[in-house]
């Protein structure tokens, strides 16, 4: 079928992806997209440019896929006692909590690097 139309939503199923048009659960897109080409070297940065002032500690490069990633950051936020979010590859973490995120991703076995000053 041509076109962009398609199930969107099953009663039995629910949601619907629309690319491969399984239930969203099942989709067999999501699990294709492999985890990104990195160096093996997860890099953190305090980063307060384009934020009113306020510092953000920036964590990227980490070997992992988008569901990793998010159970990374959930995991560092709680480390910091703080909020955060996940986004274009990246973990943020609000505030200056770069050695502490440093620490807690060595003790999971990943090779840290500081990035700027």
């Amino acid at each position: 079928m041509k076109g962009g139309g398609g199930l969107v939503y099953s009663t039995e199923a629910g949601r619907m992806c629309p690319v491969c048009r399984q239930p969203v659960a099942q989709c067999a897109c999501k699990k294709a997209a492999a985890a990104p080409q990195v160096d093996g070297t997860v890099r953190v940065r305090l980063e307060t440019k384009g934020r009113k002032g306020k510092g953000v500690t920036v964590v990227w490069g980490v070997p992992v896929d988008e569901d990793g990633l998010q159970k990374l950051g959930k995991q560092l936020k709680a480390a910091c006692g703080t909020g955060g979010t996940v986004k274009d590859g990246q973990i943020e973490v609000q505030g200056d909590h770069v050695t502490q995120v440093m620490e807690a991703l060595r003790k999971q076995g990943y090779q840290v690097k500081r990035s700027g000053g």
